[in-house]
């Protein structure tokens, strides 16, 4: 559809984003780097965190032979942590299997862990010049507004239409220049909220600003009641500030990344902390609110000052971790802010509690 990939392309020689980090020497390493960590993730956040990330890992061999706990710690704060287990076993599997090649090939590049159509394409359009739609969520909304798609995109028959306009519109030629058009334009003008249509190059004919209907399209989400959940945390401290942290299972929440030790009831963690050893004291602080994608929990913690604890009845499980000499592993979010507040605040935890959150 030259009506549509025309003005985009064009307006992206004049407009597009041309000098962010993974768009100079865009190999598929770097390329794909850049795919996994913008999932869900906007670019002012991604930038540091890639940079720092390359700096370690400047080809896939780094990254296979690394400890996943170094992966996992490059990337606390990113959040979908998923996304980083995925990226390291995917590279091992590169490395094994292809080698130390990215897969030339979109079906290859599917069978990786955490890579998908949308992102396969992705990649190796922007990579390796190879035609191949896409559909992320900035396509799927531009897309959705401009031909008039109703319906949630999430939905298999919507999503099936989007992909065939997402095909038709690919053009054969300039395949790296535009993929970047069509998300960036999906990213900076045909945005959630408030679409910028005047500076949009394909305003002349979307259905969605002919018809007045940006706010409508695409269709949201059905709406459903987010589960509510909650759960207790330990914050065991020693004397030195070091905190006792508990490394989680390779799968489900926070898999692979070290937590406060967590409990789904109160007395369930007493009776955690009092096999620990000796209690000085233990204080309930205000409770910290985080979000998943389908659900909320609320974590109650409880800051224990333990006296003369030195030991960990498992090493490979618990460890202490020191705030101010902090070794390179993966926190969960909670871990890391709760931490922080805590260390903000040496030897002064147990009076100013509400200095914590």
């Amino acid at each position: 559809m030259t009506t549509f990939a025309a003005p985009l392309l064009a307006w992206f020689d004049r407009a597009g984003r041309k000098h962010l980090p993974w768009q100079q020497d865009t190999t598929p390493y770097r390329v794909w780097v850049s795919e996994i960590m913008l999932q869900q993730t906007q670019v002012a956040t991604v930038i540091d965190y890639y940079q720092r990330f390359m700096q370690r890992f400047p080809d896939v061999r780094a990254l296979a032979a690394a400890p996943v706990d170094e992966v996992l710690h490059l990337w606390t704060g990113l959040g979908y942590y998923a996304r980083a287990r995925n990226l390291h076993r995917a590279a091992q599997l590169i490395v094994a299997g292809h080698s130390g090649e990215f897969p030339q090939t979109i079906e290859a590049a599917q069978a990786l862990p955490g890579i998908g159509r949308s992102t396969a394409g992705a990649i190796l359009a922007l990579s390796r010049s190879q035609r191949h739609p896409i559909l992320d969520g900035n396509v799927k909304r531009v897309l959705a507004r401009y031909f008039g798609i109703e319906g949630f995109p999430g939905e298999r028959e919507v999503e099936k239409t989007l992909w065939s306009l997402a095909d038709e519109c690919t053009p054969a030629e300039r395949v790296a220049n535009y993929t970047q058009a069509i998300m960036d334009l999906g990213a900076t003008l045909c945005v959630r909220s408030r679409p910028l249509c005047a500076a949009c190059p394909l305003t002349e004919n979307c259905v969605a600003r002919i018809e007045g209907r940006q706010s409508a399209l695409p269709t949201a989400r059905p709406k459903k009641i987010r589960p509510q959940r909650s759960a207790y945390v330990v914050m065991m401290v020693r004397d030195d500030g070091a905190v006792l942290l508990e490394h989680r299972p390779p799968a489900g929440i926070w898999g692979g990344l070290w937590t406060l030790p967590q409990f789904d009831e109160h007395a369930a963690a007493q009776a955690w902390i009092i096999e620990r050893g000796s209690v000085e004291r233990t204080d309930p602080l205000p409770p910290y609110a985080h979000s998943f994608t389908h659900f909320d929990l609320t974590l109650h913690p409880l800051l224990v000052r333990a006296a003369a604890i030195t030991a960990l009845a498992d090493g490979g499980r618990y460890c202490w971790y020191e705030p101010r000499q902090p070794a390179r592993i993966g926190l969960a979010k909670p871990a890391v802010e709760l931490i922080r507040a805590l260390d903000a605040q040496p030897g002064a935890a147990m009076q100013r509690q509400s200095s914590l959150l």
